[in-house]
């Protein structure tokens, strides 16, 4: 809970400093903005690392379906970065290339996440 506490606190010291070269300096405050994000990005994916550990108790009772939960990873690694690039472009002042990286994150998870629908039909089909 106090690393959260510090990186929110990082957060919002580092907009705070961003804001402050914006209006001189518009470059220098994105820079800032993307320093500090990236900064918080590493620590999410520290934070994935831990929680990826726990997963060896799903994989247990998954069984032979342990496909399903890369699929699950695969998706999570896709939002993460998909969210980080969208928020950085926005932040800079391009909507457009945001929304494009928004829809190609919609599109990847959408593709990694068709062989469980695959799987689905097919066990409807099995049943019937």
């Amino acid at each position: 809970m106090q690393e959260l506490i510090k990186i929110a606190f990082l957060g919002v010291a580092g907009v705070l400093l961003a804001v402050q070269f914006k209006g001189q300096k518009p470059e220098y405050g994105i820079y800032i903005g993307l320093a500090i994000g990236i900064v918080i990005f590493g620590y999410a994916l520290r934070q994935v690392q831990a929680v990826t550990s726990q997963f060896g108790r799903i994989r247990s009772y998954l069984g032979d379906s342990e496909s399903y939960l890369t699929i699950l990873l695969k998706v999570i690694g896709i939002t993460y970065i998909c969210e980080f690039s969208s928020a950085v472009c926005k932040d800079a002042g391009y909507q457009t290339v945001a929304g494009q990286i928004e829809v190609l994150g919609k599109l990847s998870v959408m593709f990694a996440g068709l062989p469980i629908l695959f799987a689905v039909i097919e066990q409807i089909q099995n049943f019937l």
